[in-house]
């Protein structure tokens, strides 16, 4: 039993992603994988299990929106001539911020990513309305659980004392489906999995970010919302 614990620890610590040149993301050490729903919940927004997905210590995830095996790589990329080059900036998040909310109990911070995905919606309002009321000890909560559900990692809360509030998502990997918008969404990456470029640069690590799967994206490797204007869907 030990060596069986020793050996789920090390493959934890090997879960990775890499970018493959103009090809798919390869994702190592068992890292979970599952389909999400979008869905309307009252003003905002909620996550619901999709379909099952086959589980597996090594795979693939396409990233040019070809495959006819989605989410998982079928070699298409290779056919269409992809071009996945990375366009993404590499600096860090707190060079990246391009807009921040001073309230009375917290701060937000918004390097602008954006998946399209509307969790920065509340019942209540929206996160940066909800930030310049966070002395309401209801909206101050609101305004936390917005940040926490975007997937993009766009957001970064402080408290009044300045520090981080943390919310340490469990490694996995989401597959966004968006019925509403009648479109598929992008690859949710949660728990500060590392992901490497093709040219082996490695991004700072986040505990939520959203990588690019329809290969429309400026932002690349990120999602930049290009699904929803483009009306991605891997159900065709």
């Amino acid at each position: 039993m030990k060596n069986a614990n020793a050996k789920v620890a090390d493959t934890m610590k090997m879960r990775s992603i890499k970018i493959i040149k103009n090809g798919p993301y390869i994702v190592k050490g068992n890292v979970p994988l599952s389909e999400k729903i979008i869905l309307p919940k009252g003003k905002g927004y909620e996550l619901k299990n999709g379909r099952e997905l086959p589980q597996r210590e090594v795979y693939s995830l396409c990233r040019c929106g070809k495959s006819q095996n989605p989410p998982f790589c079928d070699g298409n990329h290779e056919k269409i001539n992809f071009d996945g080059t990375e366009t993404a900036s590499r600096e860090k998040y707190m060079d990246r911020v391009v807009d921040t909310v001073r309230g009375p109990e917290l701060t937000l911070l918004d390097d602008g990513r954006c998946a399209y995905a509307r969790f920065c919606h509340r019942n209540t309002g929206d996160i940066w309305g909800l930030t310049k009321s966070s002395d309401n000890p209801l909206y101050r909560e609101e305004a936390v659980i917005a940040a926490t559900e975007c997937p993009s990692g766009r957001f970064i809360i402080t408290d009044k004392n300045g520090q981080e509030i943390p919310w340490n998502h469990e490694p996995s990997i989401e597959i966004l489906q968006d019925p509403e918008k009648k479109v598929s969404g992008p690859i949710t990456v949660k728990g500060k999995i590392p992901v490497e470029s093709s040219d082996g640069f490695t991004y700072e690590l986040r505990d939520q970010l959203t990588l690019c799967r329809c290969g429309k994206s400026r932002n690349t490797p990120f999602c930049d919302a290009a699904h929803a204007s483009t009306r991605f869907s891997d159900r065709e």
